[in-house]
């Protein structure tokens, strides 16, 4: 690996690289966005509720893809209240141009005013070579909206109380 980084900064001599930053605090920034991994498939750059009830309903059977009834039962109302987008459905996930490496999950996620968007938590399929090499117009970061979280805080955790204390922007 130390040699093939040391060939891809000789190759790319014009590019910044960020230095190996492991065990101290980093930040980075990208944008929210959808992306075209190749012909014919083009990604939006969020999710809503409506792919949970997707991929329930494609992986029936498959632990990993189980969610619990009663989380079911409350997504199924539509009743997301303040949460809602403009369309009166709730996002899930989005997706960014930041790198995300082992250890980045749980990071948090701001907007230029700096505002809490959501949390890092995985990459795309494309993004795993980024541990050798970051494709820009390829890698996402996936991230859990900071909606659907307070959403299930408040309604599925009936911790109501904690998101009371919260300063949300509206």
């Amino acid at each position: 690996e130390r040699l093939f980084n040391a060939a891809m900064r000789r190759m790319y001599a014009d590019r910044n690289f960020y230095p190996d930053a492991n065990s101290t605090m980093r930040l980075s920034f990208g944008t929210v966005g959808g992306y075209t991994p190749f012909d014919g498939a083009t990604y939006g750059y969020y999710t809503t509720v409506k792919g949970i009830f997707e991929k329930v309903k494609e992986h029936a059977g498959d632990i990993d893809f189980a969610v619990q009834p009663e989380l079911l039962n409350l997504l199924s109302s539509g009743d997301f209240g303040r949460y809602a987008n403009a369309q009166g459905e709730m996002n899930v996930c989005f997706i960014s141009n930041n790198d995300i490496t082992g250890g980045n999950s749980g990071s948090a996620m701001f907007n230029a005013k700096g505002e809490l968007l959501g949390l890092a938590f995985d990459g795309n399929w494309e993004a795993m070579s980024s541990d050798i090499v970051f494709e820009p117009d390829l890698q996402r970061c996936i991230g859990v909206d900071v909606r659907y979280m307070l959403f299930i805080m408040e309604k599925y955790g009936k911790a109501g109380n904690l998101v009371q204390e919260l300063k949300i922007a509206r």
